[in-house]
């Protein structure tokens, strides 16, 4: 058994507008703790179009990677177009792939990037163009890896992406636990949702969770967890409506590691959302990720 984290330089190579809320700084400063950590780093690979459009429409796919959305479907996405866009995105679903194959062959994948959950079938939305995850297992159930895919979305965000695209599936399984009334407005049903109210503290969100994957698991038979592990839902986030602390958060991480472990299931993991203007308070609560799985599978 052993852990393996993708990563890719593009991940902070973007040029945003100034003030652009996106954090995208924190990818590269992820990348420079993990290394001199030791953390056992490889570089992501770039996503082909044959596995995004199992997912995605072709022509909305087309458009994307020739520049050619509209200027409607650009606010929506809320990213300026770019080759570089392109390629970050490219390797960013690449990666969520990569670490979940990994984790069905050695048990714990992660990456640095991914959890872009808010990508429909023919438009993207809320800075997420493609959706990682219903890609990257697809891809896995198409390769004959696994059967059944359980998604535990945890950002702070229901993520109706993944939820609209797995509409009437019985392969891909979605499960969100969420800020009630924040982003998105209207928010499809994932086959498990947890609406919670807002200022929700430590507590009540881990017994909830608990709850939450207890059900998960007596309902479905997985056998891969993708984990989208938004930081979004701490008390200090300027965009999510929850109250946890940075123990709350860490010990959210280790349930569902251990979920996992005890039901013998193989998961790949993604840090998901955190929004603050001084994004470097972002690094510890993203990284408490990577320690709790290196504490398992390292």
């Amino acid at each position: 058994m052993s852990l393996r984290i993708f990563y890719h330089p593009h991940y902070s190579s973007l040029t945003l507008p100034e003030r652009h809320r996106f954090p995208l700084a924190k990818y590269q400063a992820l990348y420079q703790h993990l290394a001199a950590l030791g953390y056992p780093l490889a570089e992501a690979p770039a996503a082909s179009r044959e596995q995004i459009t199992r997912v995605h429409d072709a022509d909305y796919v087309a458009a994307a990677l020739a520049g050619t959305l509209d200027e409607g479907a650009i606010r929506r996405l809320g990213f300026p177009w770019s080759p570089m866009l392109i390629e970050r995105t490219l390797r960013s679903v690449g990666a969520t792939l990569a670490a979940s194959r990994h984790a069905l062959e050695q048990g714990c994948g992660l990456q640095i990037s991914g959890g872009y959950h808010h990508a429909h079938r023919d438009f993207g939305s809320g800075f997420c163009l493609f959706n990682d995850l219903v890609i990257a297992a697809r891809a896995c159930l198409d390769e004959g890896r696994c059967e059944q895919v359980l998604i535990v979305d945890l950002d702070v965000h229901q993520g109706d992406g993944s939820a609209a695209l797995c509409t009437g599936n019985r392969d891909i399984i979605t499960l969100s636990l969420h800020g009630e009334h924040n982003f998105p407005h209207h928010k499809p049903a994932s086959h498990l949702d947890f609406a919670l109210p807002s200022g929700m503290e430590d507590d009540a969100y881990l017994e909830t969770l608990a709850q939450a994957l207890s059900l998960a698991l007596r309902l479905y038979r997985p056998d891969l967890i993708l984990y989208q592990a938004g930081v979004d839902v701490h008390q200090a986030d300027e965009l999510g409506y929850l109250s946890l602390s940075d123990a709350g958060v860490r010990q959210r991480d280790a349930m569902v590691f251990d979920c996992a472990i005890s039901h013998g299931l193989p998961i790949a993991a993604v840090p998901g959302g955190g929004y603050r203007r001084d994004w470097r308070q972002l690094i510890p609560l993203h990284l408490s990720l990577f320690e709790e799985a290196k504490k398992r599978h390292g």
